[in-house]
Parts: structure tokens; sequence; C-alpha cells
């Protein structure tokens, strides 16, 4: 088989480098607004339902229990996230229906509207925050982004690891994409004339393993950043 030109060879090397660095750049933004909607700032229903008249409010998430309204999330902008702290609703007690909910949200696009439960799959294995953070346009730009990175993943042969250790990585892991898109298969920030040093590659097993540990590390990241907005923006 002839090989391809030099330039074609480049061009290829480019375009791919753009990918990567496109479907990184918004799965880290997906990542930074699923931290912070994790530490919202308590308000009042009266502060949700001025925000939601006077037209400030982008986002809405709510968690649902029967015909009752437990918890409710909102933003005002993909940095700014407040959560209805009245103990009507934090608690689960009469007195904020679903009914109520959606009346006081009428005017929040539907499409800006999800459940803490809306996610593609409900077993759990595949990471929830991607489905459910930068929806604009009525698409999900981060889940969009992390399937072709699982799609890029399966159809190379990664140097750090087995794709069976890497789609540990990806599902429990929860931040195996950003990890994937930053290191394979080489990492980002090596020049083209550059290679990595040869690795012994994770199996499955390891790629387990870790993945654990990864989603660990990652909630308490994303505790701390959601910690340090709130403490900045409250």
């Amino acid at each position: 088989m002839t090989p391809f030109p030099a330039g074609v060879r480049e061009g290829w090397r480019i375009a791919g480098l753009v990918v990567r660095i496109v479907l990184l750049a918004v799965l880290l933004a997906g990542a930074l607004v699923a931290a912070l909607s994790s530490a919202p700032t308590a308000r009042t229903r009266a502060e949700f339902r001025a925000a939601v008249a006077a037209g400030r409010v982008s986002a809405v998430l709510y968690r649902e229990h029967g015909d009752l309204v437990q918890e409710v999330r909102w933003s005002e902008g993909p940095l700014v996230w407040h959560r209805v702290g009245d103990p009507p609703v934090h608690r689960g007690r009469p007195g904020y229906t679903a009914a109520e909910f959606w009346a006081e949200i009428s005017r929040v696009p539907r499409k800006a509207v999800s459940s803490f439960g809306d996610r593609s799959d409900p077993s759990g294995f595949v990471p929830d925050w991607p489905f459910r953070v930068l929806r604009y346009g009525g698409v999900p730009w981060v889940a969009f982004a992390w399937g072709i990175a699982f799609l890029i993943m399966l159809g190379s042969t990664p140097r750090l690891g087995s794709r069976w250790a890497w789609i540990w990585l990806f599902t429990v892991g929860q931040v195996g994409a950003i990890g994937f898109l930053l290191l394979e298969p080489r990492p980002l920030w090596y020049r083209a004339d550059r290679q990595p040093a040869p690795v012994v590659r994770m199996n499955g097993g390891q790629g387990c393993l870790m993945s654990v540990g990864l989603a660990i590390a990652a909630v308490f990241t994303a505790m701390g950043v959601g910690l340090l907005a709130r403490l900045l923006l409250d």
C-alpha cells in the first residue's frame, strides 16, 4: 500500500488535534458547570419565582418524588447556581406539589428544564453529568462530545490501557473522557516530533480499579470547585 504523502499525514494530524481540543473544551466546560451546580446557594421560593418572572433563569434541575418536588436548582447563567432552600421543598413536605412547580416555571423553556433522573442510561453505568448540562438549542452538547470521544476511543488502539480499561474510566471513572483526550494517543501538549516513552498498558481489571479511585477524586474535586465558587459568588 502506498503511504500517504507527508503533507496529507500532517493535515490529518492537525485535523485530529483540532477535534481533540474542541471535544476537550466542551467536556471541561460541562464538568465546570456540573461542579458549580453541585454546590448551589440557598434561596427562597419567592426569589425563585422572581428570577423566573424576570427572565433570569437559564436552566432548572428538579428532583420529584410522587406528586411532590423535593429539590429545585436553577442557574442564572452557567456559573451561578441556586437552590430553593425552603423547608417544604428541601424536606419534601406537602405544600410544593409538582403542579405548583410546573406553574411557577411556565415561562422557562421546556428544553431548559430537566430532572436529576434525566439520563440516557437508567442502569447508572454511563455518567449522568454530561447529559444534564450545557443544553443549548435543545442539543446536549456535552453528551454529544462525550459520545464522540467514546467512539474515537473504541476505534483506536489506546497507548496507556486496553479498550476495556478505558471503558471503565469513561463510565465509572466519570471523567475518563477528559483524560483520554488529554493523553491519547500521546499527551496533547507534546510536539509533533516528540514520542511518549513506552509504558505497560492497563488491562480491564486495572482500569476498573483505577476508575473507582478516579470517580472518588472527581467527586471531591467537584465539591471543592463548587464550594470555592459558592464562597466567591454568594
